[in-house]
């Protein structure tokens, strides 16, 4: 049996594979048991990798650090790219608030740190190691042990802090968002609300009442009003027609037009009279008249990869029209500045010759879409690793701060993702490759911090000092986000899986965002994730050196 004790005990490739392997695995069964409606999901992998490591399980070091870091950059790349084509668009209209909540929950957390210091007799750069350990934020570690380096004091107590009250501060969030659901939250908190209205289409079928626009063209009323909508069909008597820029409008035309939800009132006293409102239940559009199709088809030619929807001159090609777009689950109103991406599913509206024509150029190849791009996501992770050790020198500041393996990746994710198309870089990626390549990067990492924090953390804990720091750090993580959480929810401005996401974006938490994502629809606590996540980070570093650097 000597063979199969190497597979656990030897040092070899083999062994690494098969522990690392044995640790997922278990986790992730185990993650899936709920007790009274609650489980931990891929979160638990972490647990298990510290009971492998105080079992006396182990790996060669630099192969636990090469898995470790290849886990977290694989995971919040693919992650920035999975929000990057929408992320702009969210944060122009509600990032600011998002980072104010984030950001509010920081300096909470700081505060409260540093006046825990007089209670609990704590020296201040071991209050700053419990600080950067409750919040699982090991670049503010570095920040904090080179301030110290630089004012010639020893840091090792600070970095015991730091991995003594690391696992907690990772658990902690879960707490906090297990607590918050059972408790605080209602049935209607769960909804996914949009971050913006524009990125969810409204379609209204409206009368022209409005003698104001008797013989009026499309390409007038677009002039006329600062209103964005798209009409797709225009019944008059028993005729049906696919308009175009040049088609004029007359009084008691019934016209169908794509909007937004906010634009909706204008546009009905725009035109006279709202008459029906499409968006309440599953619509058959081809049932609605015999002549006029609409057909969902897929962009799969790389060269209309960022090029602009007006570009194309669809209407005046094929005699079509393009109703809407929808990429990932967020569906788009189709104006003519709009930029298409590779994998985007539009709609297009017109005669059945005319949409078989217009599929051919947009290429609808489902089977092409089928074979994820992995070649985008290597390239990106190298040029997101190498963002991520760019030195910033911020004035005053005697070392400077990089975003480092975390940071670097998802901010090139985000930025691939939003631009990409732009530079004609193809960075899509099927939907399902996405979540196992996230699944799977998170899932290594989670193993090897476990499995590396397991080896010294239950003999740490049980000293009394341990045990102290752990209780310590524990409050640091959940009095904060829970008391700002509590705040945001009673605001009834975001739903639970926003809220979510900026408790774990700004307490640099990727295992508790994955334990969001294991139980809550949607995507909205990746999106609020990735829009805190940079600039919390950022801050929580710069905190740890001005707390050593100005105060020590």
């Amino acid at each position: 049996m000597d063979w199969f004790a190497g597979l656990f005990k030897i040092h070899s490739d083999i062994e690494s594979v098969v522990v690392i392997s044995l640790i997922i695995a278990v986790g992730l069964a185990l993650g899936q048991i709920k007790v009274k409606g609650i489980s931990l999901g891929v979160a638990f992998v972490f647990f298990i990798g510290i009971l492998a490591g105080h079992l006396g399980l182990s790996i060669d070091h630099k192969v636990l650090i090469y898995s470790e870091t290849f886990g977290l950059a694989l995971f919040v790349y693919c992650l920035g790219l999975h929000v990057g084509p929408n992320f702009f668009g969210s944060l122009r209209h509600e990032g600011m608030d998002l980072n104010l909540w984030s950001f509010a929950i920081i300096l909470f957390g700081t505060v409260f740190a540093v006046c825990l210091i007089p209670i609990t007799g704590v020296n201040l750069p071991d209050m700053v190691g419990l600080l950067c350990g409750a919040t699982t934020n090991t670049p503010a570690l570095g920040a904090a042990t080179q301030a110290m380096s630089h004012l010639g004091l020893p840091s090792g107590s600070l970095a015991l802090a730091t991995a003594v009250t690391y696992p907690l501060g990772v658990l902690g969030v879960i707490i906090v968002m297990v607590l918050m659901r059972k408790v605080f939250v209602k049935p209607r908190d769960l909804q996914i609300k949009p971050l913006t209205d524009d990125d969810e289409t409204y379609i209204a079928q409206f009368v022209v009442v409005n003698p104001a626009l008797e013989g009026k063209t499309i390409a007038d009323l677009t002039h006329m009003t600062h209103l964005k909508f798209i009409v797709s069909r225009l019944w008059r008597g028993s005729q049906v027609i696919i308009p175009e820029t040049d088609t004029m409008l007359h009084v008691n035309d019934d016209v169908m037009a794509v909007t937004t939800k906010d634009d909706e009132e204008s546009l009905s006293l725009l035109f006279g009279k709202l008459k029906k409102n499409w968006n309440e239940e599953k619509v058959n559009w081809n049932a609605i008249d015999t002549k006029i199709e609409s057909r969902v088809l897929v962009v799969s030619r790389t060269d209309l990869n960022g090029k602009r929807l007006g570009q194309l001159h669809l209407r005046a090609t094929y005699d079509v029209n393009v109703s809407r777009i929808i990429r990932g689950d967020v569906k788009l109103l189709a104006t003519s500045d709009l930029r298409l991406q590779y994998g985007d599913r539009v709609t297009v509206v017109g005669t059945y010759d005319a949409i078989d024509n217009v599929e051919k150029f947009f290429g609808n190849s489902v089977k092409t879409l089928n074979e994820p791009n992995l070649g985008s996501i290597f390239i990106g992770l190298i040029l997101g690793l190498a963002l991520g050790t760019i030195p910033i020198h911020i004035p005053g500041m005697e070392s400077p701060i990089r975003l480092g393996i975390a940071g670097g990746p998802i901010v090139m994710g985000i930025v691939v993702g939003a631009l990409g198309p732009q530079l004609h870089f193809i960075s899509y990626t099927t939907r399902s490759a996405s979540l196992m390549l996230r699944k799977f990067g998170l899932s290594i990492y989670l193993a090897c911090l476990g499995l590396d924090a397991g080896k010294d953390f239950f003999t740490t804990v049980m000293k009394p000092e341990g045990l102290v720091w752990v209780m310590i750090g524990f409050l640091i993580t959940v009095i904060p986000c829970l008391v700002i959480g509590l705040i945001a929810l009673k605001t009834k401005k975001y739903d639970f899986g926003t809220i979510c996401g900026i408790l774990c974006g700004s307490m640099a938490n990727p295992m508790a965002l994955g334990y969001a994502n294991d139980t809550l629809d949607g995507d909205s606590s990746s999106v609020s994730y990735a829009s805190v996540y940079p600039l919390g980070m950022f801050i929580r570093v710069i905190i740890a050196q001005v707390l050593i650097m100005f105060f020590v």
